[in-house]
């Protein structure tokens, strides 16, 4: 926002066939400091109709129009244009200690921009961590969201460093990415650099600054890699009461049938619903709950494990696990001859979903071994529940959902889950490992302890 954006613009406008028309979209001012109007649309005209300002902003110029645009300019126009791949688009960064700091000198001495640097105003404003590590998430969430927005769109950037900018070199490549034939001879220095001394001169609390910065894990090393695919929320499988405000949001391989059985104490239920079916709903119960359940990582994984062996609902995980695992399953509508043979199968298949979150392998991510923390946040793209409850203490959990909506407490009817063999029987520190290094993301954002203490 100050004198390494405004430089790169004066430059861009030393080509001939290229015009930079400043903080277009800035919330304050159209262009530039002051000015309220232009290409005879005022801040109100520009403000209700941000694609019609930009149609003139073509049509009014001759040869290519262009603008600076920041992240907390009109949202809007983000959108506008990354979707027109007619658009170039450049992308300027720099080192961002420096930039939070050029950023608060500019907020303390109100000089945004300096041509005569008789005119420079020194201040020394005071670091504060907090604060450089709000702006550091928000640049950071904000680049990632503008790099995802070019993958989607098979587009490209042309990207320059603050320290790029005084490259003629770098300029005229600018000016040949653009398309346009001509090219820099010499730099516009209209714009002076008003804060060239180092870092630690330019700040109150140098020696605090220093000692605050130690503590940032800049190359993110606790960063946990995430390769398991987004999800989305499945609305033919949620499922509301016809007479009760209550909408149940299923997480496959948790208590599925047992949570439907309870909600049907209080009448007859729907489900296979979209959106315009949820929507009346909605309209017709004022005043509703949605909620979902969660289960301990390591029994979702056995239930998964188990209904796998009975339905085989995934053709191709049978000749997967022969040839990457080397393990055989038994025939189809034939069991495992032993308890150890069976148990053996299910560290297999936790092995397995850790290798599937890992990217590892060309399967499908199927929502019955998909983690709660992603279904969960897939439901968010729709709705987020407003209650999830625990499995381990669903009984108290629906009461109070009861209550809140003025419906009698009901009984939990029992589970009708039926497995070969019981996981109580079963467990062992070395299932409750794998299952953590499977569903980590589950153990440590939900708070999910050993399921046998």
């Amino acid at each position: 926002m100050r004198t390494g954006s405004n430089f790169l613009e004066s430059n861009l406008n030393a080509l001939p066939g290229v015009t930079c028309h400043g903080e277009a979209f800035n919330p304050f001012f159209i262009g530039g400091e002051g000015k309220q109007e232009l290409f005879g649309v005022d801040l109100a005209g520009r403000n209700a109709d941000p694609s019609g300002f930009l149609r003139a902003m073509r049509d009014q110029t001759d040869g290519l129009a262009g603008f600076r645009y920041f992240s907390d300019h009109d949202p809007r126009v983000f959108d506008l244009v990354m979707q027109d791949q007619t658009c170039a688009k450049i992308i300027l960064t720099r080192n961002q200690l420096e930039s939070f700091i050029s950023w608060k000198i500019a907020k303390q001495s109100d000089q945004w921009w300096l041509a005569n640097t008789k005119h420079l105003k020194t201040v020394r404003p005071t670091f504060e961590l907090s604060e450089f590590l709000q702006r550091i998430d928000d640049l950071t969430q904000y680049q990632a969201k503008l790099t995802r927005a070019l993958q989607v769109t098979g587009q490209t950037a042309f990207r320059i460093d603050y320290d790029d900018v005084l490259d003629m070199d770098v300029l005229n490549g600018l000016a040949a990415f653009l398309g346009i034939p001509a090219r820099l001879e010499n730099l516009v220095f209209r714009f002076k650099k008003q804060n060239p001394e180092p870092i630690e001169e330019k700040v109150a609390n140098p020696a605090e600054m220093r000692k605050a910065l130690a503590t940032i894990d800049w190359f993110n090393q606790s960063h946990e890699p995430n390769f398991e695919p987004r999800r989305f929320a499945n609305l033919q499988q949620y499922v509301v009461s016809e007479t009760a405000p209550l909408l149940f949001m299923p997480v496959k391989s948790g208590p599925e049938r047992q949570v439907k059985k309870w909600l049907q104490a209080y009448g007859p239920v729907m489900n296979g619903l979209d959106r315009t079916a949820l929507r009346k709903w909605k309209e017709a119960h004022p005043g509703q709950r949605s909620f979902t359940v969660l289960r301990h990582p390591l029994a979702r994984a056995y239930a998964t494990y188990c209904d796998f062996l009975e339905k085989e609902w995934m053709p191709e995980l049978r000749p997967y696990l022969k040839r990457v695992h080397k393990f055989q399953l038994p025939p189809k509508g034939k069991s495992f001859e032993t308890e150890g043979e069976f148990r053996e199968g299910f560290k297999v298949f936790l092995e397995l979903f850790k290798h599937i979150f890992a990217g590892r392998t060309e399967l499908r991510t199927l929502a019955q071994f998909a983690s709660q923390g992603a279904i969960v946040q897939g439901f968010s793209y729709l709705q987020v529940p407003d209650m999830v409850l625990r499995e381990d203490q669903l009984q108290s959990g629906l009461d109070y959902l009861a209550s809140e909506v003025g419906l009698p407490a009901q009984p939990l009817p029992p589970s009708k889950e039926q497995y070969p063999y019981d996981l109580e029987t079963l467990y062992g520190p070395d299932l409750e490992a794998l299952a953590r290094d499977a569903y980590a993301r589950d153990y440590t954002g939900f708070g999910f302890g050993n399921w046998k203490a």
